[in-house]
């Protein structure tokens, strides 16, 4: 077996057992939010709520990510992100399924809390703890945005399934009931099935061989002592560095203007179409398959070149742009023509974006970055949701509350160029060959 076939060979292998469980993780992470976004299409008339009640319990899902994202990331790097990563799922699933037994605003409230409390760390988990472990710098960019397709495959599954549930009635529980029923009980069952299949370490795995187990080992540690050498950071230096604080903010920017897109999407192209539930579950197929054809281009192209910023801010300008041309549009088929351009804009640039962090960051230092980043970025979980329903209350229309989050989204692209060009990172990879042989390098300021 020849060089590129050895490695190809090893890539398959992780992808099968390390992406897959996270992907199908990720998937399921997503269709809560998914899941709330096509409940309010009956949730809200049937439990009384205003588009500002709905967009504060939405929301604030994202208050428990905050509290607890950052301590979770620290917990499952120093201790076992496989068991974190499954007590994150066997609650989140319980609290989920709680979501079909609320009455009342208070109800609603507390338990998307709950629910933001027991899944926060999933994806800094993900990114910082146990993608690094398994993945060259050259391999992650296109590692993670295969993950986070899974953001668009269960838009693509959770759509129409749930335009159908929605219309549908089962021993006593309405359609957006059975929505969180399903997902909780899901999520519960394959947070028993993920603490078997993930591992924490390529030393623990029986699908690799000694060697390929040592190459792995010494490609992770060849990264950590090479970012070391240009600066090591403690935990404290990494949560207030400069660029640490700079990707907070940008992401902030970002997550509000993805989250009020993607909470409010279908009861604004609802509210400007009068098409049925069904069939808008149906059409938002289309805009989740193109973000994904662009999520795997963007991807495969950042770890062809090395290049970051770019493949994440012209993203965000696409998307501004689709947001704010949406308000003055009444034409149906010209407003789902936008939302297909914003969904392009919000979603392809993240994969490479969660590359960035690694770059420069290892062990605790990058597990508590690239919390306090989510976290941050996840309060915009919060702001953006409100924003759009306080403002449809006030004014009876979604123009402001969408060409704010237009803004939003063309201030992320202009702070992600301000980023450095390049960090030092190692480029070590798996020994191609029958004996072990290593390959480093750095990628210049």
């Amino acid at each position: 077996m020849d060089n590129m076939a050895v490695v190809g060979n090893i890539l398959r292998r992780k992808y099968l057992h390390i992406i897959l469980p996270l992907f199908i993780g990720s998937t399921l992470a997503y269709l809560d939010r998914l899941n709330i976004a096509y409940a309010a299409l009956t949730m809200n008339k049937a439990l009384g709520f205003s588009a500002e009640v709905f967009g504060m319990g939405a929301g604030i899902l994202f208050l428990g990510y905050i509290i607890f994202e950052v301590p979770g990331s620290l917990i499952a790097e120093k201790w076992s992100p496989r068991k974190w990563i499954a007590r994150i799922m066997i609650t989140w699933g319980i609290a989920c399924s709680l979501m079909a037994f609320i009455h009342t605003e208070t109800q609603f409230y507390i338990v998307r809390f709950l629910i933001g409390a027991a899944e926060a760390s999933f994806y800094p988990v993900c990114y910082a703890v146990v993608i690094p472990r398994w993945f060259s710098p050259k391999e992650r960019p296109m590692a993670i945005s295969i993950m986070l397709t899974s953001l668009l495959v269960s838009s693509i599954i959770g759509s129409p399934v749930a335009g159908v549930l929605l219309g549908a009635s089962w021993l006593g529980f309405q359609g957006w009931q059975m929505l969180f029923l399903l997902e909780g009980i899901i999520a519960f069952v394959f947070g028993l099935i993920v603490s078997f299949w993930l591992a924490d370490w390529p030393k623990e795995v029986h699908w690799l061989t000694q060697e390929e187990k040592t190459a792995l080992a010494e490609q992770f540690e060849q990264e950590i002592a090479l970012k070391n050498s240009a600066r090591k950071y403690t935990v404290w230096e990494a949560l207030h560095d400069k660029e640490v604080l700079r990707l907070s903010l940008t992401y902030f920017l970002w997550i509000t203007g993805f989250w009020g897109f993607g909470f409010w999407m279908p009861t604004v192209l609802k509210s400007v179409s009068g098409w049925s539930n069904a069939s808008i579950g149906w059409l938002i197929v289309i805009p989740m398959a193109l973000a994904l054809i662009g999520f795997v281009i963007n991807g495969k192209s950042s770890s062809r070149t090395g290049e970051k910023r770019w493949h994440v801010a012209v993203p965000m300008f696409t998307g501004a742009v689709g947001m704010g041309l949406a308000p003055f549009v009444t034409n149906p088929f010209v407003s789902f023509l936008l939302v297909c351009i914003t969904a392009i804009g919000v979603y392809v640039g993240m994969g490479v974006w969660w590359t960035y962090p690694t770059s420069f960051l290892s062990g605790p230092a990058a597990a508590g970055a690239v919390g306090l980043i989510n976290s941050v970025g996840n309060l915009g979980g919060w702001v953006g949701p409100y924003l759009v329903g306080f403002v449809k209350t006030q004014t009876g229309s979604f123009t402001w509350a969408y060409l704010v989050l237009a803004l939003s989204l063309t201030a992320a692209g202009l702070l992600i160029l301000t980023l450095r060009k390049e960090l030092p990172t190692s480029d070590t990879r798996i020994p191609l060959g029958p004996k072990t042989r290593k390959q480093s390098g750095t990628i210049p300021h």
